[in-house]
């Protein structure tokens, strides 16, 4: 049976978006939507008719050519010049997971009937991602501001049978597609280009994408991070829940919880312990991972609101008869809340680089690197090398974008928020905290060979064994390359219950 979403202006989560795609769900217009659509296109075409004064976006120039009246037969190229001159993207190719997500993201935003579009061009997005028909985009060119005007156009091409797509496994012309599928390119009518374009969906696609991840990867730390903590002989009590009572921020409650389950059953947090305290990064992994935790909340409240919002200007209300020119395409809020996300990530990836280098640095009757035999091997010794370039590389993309700005268009648009360049650092940011997590179970998981006949809980050893079936146990050196794309590939493709 067909698993089909209905989009509607019933509130979409970030879990709803997950699920659609990881389901590959089709989607289709609710009636509701589709009421909504035709009357704010027919109000629109009303007013077209009946009335000859300038209102932007619809008959003058963009930007700083707002004042510039385009007479009624020019409109449709009009629509067409805008979606076409904007089409500036450059550098990498956005993954098409990501672009999809734009798809649906962009749909819903023109359904609420402020954006006067006409149904036919909802619908052909709608086909679109049914089909995955998956524009051509690119990383580069939005100053997230008029929205993100470059890449939205580029996801917009197709629909007048420009641009290229991916379709089949081929990166191949729009219109070749179309021409396949039997469809005719759309003959934009006043005002559309503009509401393809204004829209936020570039960074709310990446945002939504992102924060999908990150609350894997956020419990996946913890996990990881218990592993280290019983590779390295520490103790359970920074995790009791008396400390945490007194300072109660949820996500460090959360991680200390989640930890003393993880360790449930386990000999080795039991026996008893020669050293007092463990050092800060396996002590504080309640606080520390803990923050990361809460600006994730933080971030996840922010992208619900954007994704069940209208971001394209103007906006036309028909109820009160009014089409308003304001600022929604502005990208301030994504751009803060995505450079907050990606401080948090880069701070997990360091602490997990810190506990690395503890594991490997001969202390607490572990071996020096990991190996029985160091000198002839040199074990794990690079792998943090390669792990503390990494953390090193996520400080720099961790930088905020939000704080700059670029006038652009004439002076017209004076202040932008860059979030566009917050969401694709954000994006290498989570993809480089698989790989430092990646690196931290290798050494994590290997240190713990060094504590039997002890073992951990029932949970981390079964986990452990698992992870044995892809990168095996380091007895003499070899490439650990491989190991170490093995250990990403088991942490991207394992399947985590987040609500535990």
């Amino acid at each position: 049976m067909e698993l089909v979403h209905y989009i509607s202006t019933e509130t979409l989560t970030i879990d709803d978006v997950a699920e659609i795609i990881s389901k590959n769900k089709k989607i289709s217009l609710s009636q509701e939507a589709i009421v909504n659509i035709e009357k704010c296109r027919n109000y629109l075409d009303s007013i077209l008719q009946n009335q000859s004064e300038p209102i932007y976006g619809i008959n003058t120039g963009f930007g700083s050519l707002c004042n510039v009246k385009i007479s009624n037969e020019n409109l449709t190229l009009l629509q067409e010049n805008i979606v076409k001159s904007h089409a500036c993207g450059t550098g990498n190719v956005v993954p098409e997971e990501i672009v999809k997500v734009m798809l649906l993201l962009k749909i819903q935003s023109l359904i609420y009937g402020y954006s006067g579009v006409q149904l036919e061009t909802v619908q052909r997005l709608v086909d679109f991602f049914n089909k995955n028909i998956i524009p051509v985009v690119y990383e580069l060119g939005s100053l997230g501001a008029s929205g993100d005007l470059s890449p939205l156009a580029h996801l917009s091409l197709p629909l007048i049978g420009e641009g290229e797509v991916f379709f089949e496994g081929y990166r191949q012309p729009s219109d070749k597609v179309l021409h396949k599928l039997g469809y005719k390119p759309i003959k934009l009518a006043s005002k559309e280009g503009l509401a393809l374009l204004n829209g936020t969906q570039f960074m709310s696609a990446y945002g939504v994408f992102i924060l999908i991840k990150a609350q894997k990867l956020s419990y996946l730390a913890d996990l990881v991070g218990t592993i280290s903590l019983e590779a390295f002989d520490g103790r359970k009590d920074p995790f009791n829940d008396m400390i945490h009572f007194i300072r109660p921020h949820k996500g460090q409650v959360t991680t200390a919880k989640r930890i003393l389950d993880f360790l449930e059953g386990s000999k080795l947090i039991e026996q008893n312990k020669i050293n007092v305290q463990d050092p800060y990064s396996f002590r504080c992994i309640p606080q520390v991972h803990g923050a990361s935790k809460d600006a994730i909340e933080y971030a996840l409240k922010v992208f619900k609101t954007e994704i069940n919002s209208v971001t394209d200007n103007p906006n036309i209300f028909v109820t009160d008869n009014l089409i308003l020119s304001g600022g929604n395409f502005h990208g301030q809020p994504l751009a803060l809340a995505l450079d907050f996300l990606g401080i948090a990530l880069a701070e997990l990836g360091s602490i997990s680089e810190r506990r690395t280098y503890q594991l490997i640095s001969g202390q607490r009757n572990l071996p020096a690197f990991l190996v029985s035999n160091p000198g002839l091997n040199s074990g794990f010794m690079i792998p943090q090398y390669t792990a503390a370039s990494i953390v090193s590389q996520n400080k720099q993309l961790a930088v905020p974008a939000s704080i700059d700005s670029i006038v652009s268009s004439n002076g017209q648009e004076d202040h932008v928020s860059m979030g566009a360049n917050a969401a694709t650092k954000c994006y290498k940011i989570l993809e480089n905290l698989t790989r430092i997590l990646a690196i931290e179970l290798m050494n994590a998981s290997q240190a713990i060979e060094f504590r039997r006949p002890l073992k951990s809980s029932e949970f981390i050893e079964n986990f452990i064994k698992i992870f044995r079936q892809e990168v095996p146990l380091v007895e003499n050196d070899r490439i650990l390359h491989y190991d170490i794309e093995r250990a990403i590939h088991f942490l991207n493709s394992t399947e985590v219950d987040i609500e535990k």
